[in-house]
């Protein structure tokens, strides 16, 4: 479908968001903030850590009427975001606008183009805020040694949120009756939520996303501010040891290994990927462009989604169990994009989301009041727990046996065993000399089924 500003008639406009496709040159990402000093305006308002960010997402259910005002500034936003990046990428390279310039160049489009009036302020001032935070990242990808690839415009199905910032939100809660409320979002009207989860009464809501899934589904995401002082505090790093602290591997035969001897099994998610497959292959019979390919690209969208839920849920349960059960969680700083570039085990590494799974970890910690710290992974599985000394291991090799001081243990258990090791040396702490590492490891391994985390929440019994 053609654009909505086109649709409207303001050629000037269209003109300048289709330069790419003519004049432009096309800069690498990246290159527009070489500059040392950028830096986002949205970065500068910074609270030194002083409160923690988290957010609540719920399913939302607008009126077609609604869905249909919802669909109209998610395009006007999309256009304005487009029209940032065509005003940016065509000025001169000694002067690039920054975010508060472009922020102040608002006022203007919206009175030579009135539909960015219909636009709430805060919220097309977070759509620019968007655009300069992409550069900014994308210059911290580019000094870590990545290539980047290509500024591009957003198409309709790229662009699906829309923010507001500080204003131009309510939120009825209605008592929670019915597991319902209610969002309005200005100059669009108020949306119905399913309300399964209240907002803490200790958060402060800062902004509210709406954002449409590739499913067709609506959600409506809080962005939430707590002040440190309502969270619990940690434990004093001094009382941590072997019996309250947990070191965890990351595993291949398993999802998880615990140095006290827990593993939890992988998730079984054969049936759902045979299912995408045949989604798939049904989909890659359709004309493109038709109906029957729209409505068979959604129900592709709906089986991922549903594959992505399973993992998400079956690592909340698993990361709050673990920052309920110890005072300090030690995990590895894995990297996650080099492992899935290999070609062995790939799948089960991605959807082990590893990256995700230390991300909640951390989230949960702060809740909990509880120690998370991430070690440098390399070596903790040639390494001998017990003295030191390395010796390789092929992957199949599942046994750790030492030549030099002939420590045996299950080559995960003794992983599991150095990242506790040196998750109490990242806390400055030594390892307790009235306990050996041969008595710290576990005698007996106790293997959790996937099942029993599902319906339970929980690794114990």
């Amino acid at each position: 479908s053609r654009d909505m500003l086109g649709t409207i008639g303001i050629e000037t406009t269209s003109d300048v968001l289709s330069a790419d496709k003519a004049n432009t040159t096309r800069l690498d990402l990246g290159d527009e903030a070489d500059n040392p000093w950028y830096k986002p305006l949205s970065q500068h308002i910074y609270n030194h850590k002083t409160v923690m960010e988290h957010s609540h997402r719920y399913h939302a259910y607008p009126t077609q009427e609604l869905a249909e005002g919802l669909q109209r500034h998610l395009n006007v936003h999309r256009q304005l975001y487009n029209h940032v990046r065509g005003d940016y990428t065509n000025s001169p390279e000694d002067d690039k606008p920054s975010e508060y310039d472009q922020n102040n160049k608002l006022p203007e489009w919206k009175r030579k183009w009135p539909v960015f009036a219909e636009l709430h302020s805060k919220a097309a001032q977070a759509t620019v805020a968007r655009f300069h935070r992409n550069l900014s990242n994308l210059r911290k990808k580019k000094e870590k040694g990545y290539s980047v690839g290509r500024l591009k415009r957003q198409a309709p199905t790229d662009y699906r949120s829309v923010t507001y910032n500080q204003s131009g939100f309510d939120l009825d809660e209605k008592g929670g009756r019915d597991r319902f409320a209610y969002v309005r979002f200005s100059k669009i009207g108020w949306v119905k939520i399913r309300y399964h989860r209240p907002i803490p009464d200790r958060a402060t809501i800062k902004e509210v996303t709406f954002k449409k899934e590739t499913t067709g589904e609506w959600f409506v995401s809080f962005g939430l501010e707590t002040d440190d002082a309502n969270l619990p505090e940690k434990p004093d790093v001094n009382s941590l040891d072997a019996s309250n602290s947990v070191g965890i591997d990351l595993g291949i035969l398993n999802y998880v290994h615990t140095s006290d001897g827990k593993t939890v099994d992988w998730l079984d998610l054969e049936d759902a990927y045979e299912r995408l497959q045949r989604e798939q292959r049904e989909l890659s019979r359709k004309e493109k462009g038709s109906n029957n390919y729209e409505k068979q690209r959604q129900e592709v969208a709906k089986v991922k989604r549903h594959i992505k839920r399973k993992v998400l849920d079956y690592q909340h349960k698993i990361t709050r169990w673990l920052v309920r059960e110890y005072d300090a969680v030690f995990v590895e700083d894995l990297d996650v994009k080099g492992m899935l570039e290999q070609s062995h085990n790939a799948r089960n590494k991605q959807d082990a989301a590893w990256r995700q799974f230390i991300t909640l970890l951390e989230y949960k910690a702060k809740l909990y009041g509880t120690h998370i710290v991430q070690v440098e992974a390399r070596g903790t599985t040639k390494e001998c727990a017990r003295c030191g000394v390395e010796t390789g291991k092929p992957i199949w090799v599942r046994e750790h046996s030492c030549p030099s001081c002939g420590l045996e243990c299950d080559r995960d258990a003794n992983a599991a065993m150095n990242v506790l090791q040196r998750g109490f040396s990242e806390l400055g702490l030594g390892w307790p000399e009235d306990t050996p590492v041969e008595t710290a490891l576990p005698t007996d391994t106790i293997q959790v089924p996937a099942k029993h985390v599902v319906e339970t929440g929980s690794l114990g019994a």
